[in-house]
């Protein structure tokens, strides 16, 4: 593929995704399916429609459909149509949980059921993680030994593969959760998503022992839809991305990672701070003696941010700033031979470095307060 065909899956997505965002939107104010700046958590000032997640869906599936169908470009040796398959069966277990969310405001103990159903769609259609390297040394873990065939169709295996779908079973959930937990300000979750978009497509392209230009170009997909969403999207927003849409910002992030065979590393890596955050709520809220799946707070980083005097904007490209740093780091470092630990190490001490700042500023403000008394 030449550097064009990318181009044209950027603006080809984009347009797409820009026309859905406007008639969903439309749709969403006529079904009068918005969100309402009705609770302290909420930043916005006036009804904002949602379902942005069914314009994610319709544009993502149709841009992948097109190029499926129509060119031979999508379909490679790292992606089969089973894979593309269960990504949309995925998407669309969560655009529907979405539009039932948005609509009707379920549960936690509901809301949960749809990314799960997403993530055995994709793994009885083949999306797994085999193998993970060693992170205390050299060295790869297979995960694929115990094999148990559910069906053939099509002579092809739908099969379970205990451990590796385990792991891929933790890994995409942990990422849906990370990206629903952070989507609490205009743009930030569609911008992050556009941000790791560009260095799987980079990694793609440039690391790596085989070029994966169908992960290339899926990875161009995706940010072009985010790109096309983001527009309308950004502060001051005009949709907003809904239970659907955030939680299929992390999935397919996920599942694109999984697909190139060795982009994990790299996403997890890029979305640390949020994946550090999450894993944060889960702690604090069982400390709390509630349940990790509870329903949202104010706690969260980007929430604290807003808290010590940053504006939407500043923390988004705070965050923003954050990621694009660690993407350059991780894109040129790796191969210096700096592993996981390094990497990992890194991303702690980044996030309390700005726990400390936020909570050093917060006392300071409290006592000036005090004093002003």
């Amino acid at each position: 593929m030449f550097s064009s065909d990318y181009i044209l899956a950027l603006i080809v997505s984009f347009a797409v995704s820009v026309i859905f965002t406007l008639l969903i939107a439309k749709l969403a104010k006529h079904l009068k399916i918005v969100d309402s700046p009705d609770q302290a958590r909420k930043v916005h000032l006036k009804p904002t429609p949602l379902l942005g997640g069914l314009a994610i869906f319709l544009s993502f599936n149709l841009v992948v459909f097109l190029y499926s169908f129509f060119t031979t470009d999508l379909l490679g040796d790292t992606i089969s149509m089973r894979n593309l398959l269960g990504i949309f069966l995925g998407t669309l277990f969560l655009a529907s949980g979405g539009f039932l969310d948005d609509k009707y405001n379920l549960k936690p103990k509901w809301q949960i059921v749809w990314p799960i159903l997403s993530v055995l769609s994709v793994i009885v259609c083949g999306l797994g993680i085999d193998w993970v390297t060693n992170p205390f040394g050299e060295g790869i873990f297979y995960l694929n030994d115990y094999t148990f065939n559910v069906f053939w169709y099509g002579g092809f295996p739908y099969k379970i593969t205990l451990f590796a779908d385990i792991f891929t079973l933790l890994w995409l959930m942990a990422m849906i959760y990370t990206t629903k937990l952070l989507d609490g300000l205009d743009g930030l979750v569609s911008g992050m998503t556009v941000i790791s978009a560009i260095f799987i497509f980079l990694t793609a392209l440039n690391k790596g022992e085989t070029l994966q230009s169908d992960v290339a170009l899926l990875s161009m997909i995706l940010l072009g839809v985010f790109a096309g969403f983001l527009v309308f999207n950004f502060n001051p927003a005009s949709i907003f991305l809904g239970e659907g849409g955030s939680t299929m910002a992390g999935f397919l992030l996920g599942s694109l990672s999984i697909v190139s065979g060795s982009k994990v590393g790299v996403t997890l890596m890029l979305l640390s701070i949020p994946v550090l955050d999450f894993i944060w709520t889960i702690i604090r809220r069982l400390l709390d003696r509630r349940s990790p799946f509870s329903t949202a707070d104010d706690l969260h980083l980007h929430f604290r941010l807003l808290r010590v005097g940053f504006s939407v904007k500043q923390a988004v490209f705070f965050l923003y700033a954050i990621a694009v740093v660690f993407g350059v780091t991780i894109y040129y470092l790796q191969d210096y031979g700096l592993g996981f630990w390094s990497f990992s190490a890194l991303a702690i001490i980044v996030f309390m470095l700005i726990m400390a700042y936020i909570y050093r500023k917060k006392k300071r403000e409290n006592k000036l307060l005090t004093e002003g008394k």
